[in-house]
């Protein structure tokens, strides 16, 4: 079962680069107590009855996830984002592409934590099966806001393949860099003191 909002996104790109994907496009933005989050990929796509079977949580073709006895990624995460009044979509056509785009209202009491966004961008950039990965990180909030944009082929050129250990700590550390650079905009909600406050460490510390 899905715990945060990065394993839904994890589950959904690595479905686009099992799909064949060469360039994979990924929107992360939050805006205020929203979050927007599109994927979109030019893998082989699905055409309607495939799509209506991807939405069935008890489906599955037995050869994408072999080990899987279902699909559970796209329908609980269509079922968790109208649980906090948020949006889910899908949008794909045979030899074209894929695109799923969802929302979360960050403030809802059923909304899921964000998870580490930046240890989440790192496992997708590093993925044995990724060619291209886009990515378009925003933060927009009363107190202001900033984004950045990441490339793997950039990425590599600069600092060499992704397959050293040494590689790969520099990568990390970048991306680490940049969400730091967004927290700053952050403005702590009523659920989010509300998590802090009842988080394990903080009933230790009490």
């Amino acid at each position: 079962m899905h715990i945060c909002i990065d394993d839904y996104l994890l589950d959904i790109v690595q479905n686009s680069f099992e799909a064949g994907s060469s360039l994979v496009e990924i929107t992360f933005a939050e805006t205020g107590t929203k979050l927007s989050c599109e994927v979109k990929d030019n893998g082989k796509g699905m055409n309607a009855e495939m799509q209506r079977r991807a939405l069935d949580p008890f489906f599955s073709d037995g050869k994408k996830h072999r080990k899987r006895k279902v699909g559970l990624g796209l329908p609980f995460l269509a079922q968790a984002c109208d649980a906090c009044d948020g949006t889910f979509a899908l949008q794909s056509e045979e030899g074209i592409g894929t695109t799923v785009s969802f929302s979360f209202r960050l403030d809802h009491i059923d909304a899921p934590p964000m998870g580490n966004v930046a240890s989440t961008f790192l496992a997708l950039l590093t993925h044995p099966l990724c060619e291209e990965l886009v990515i378009e990180r925003s933060l927009e909030t009363g107190k202001g806001g900033d984004r950045y944009t990441l490339r793997k082929s950039e990425l590599e050129a600069v600092l060499g393949p992704f397959q050293t250990s040494g590689t790969l700590a520099l990568l990390r550390q970048y991306l680490v860099s940049q969400e730091e650079e967004l927290e700053q905009y952050r403005e702590e909600t009523l659920l989010d003191m509300h998590r802090r406050n009842t988080s394990p460490s903080r009933q230790q510390e009490i």
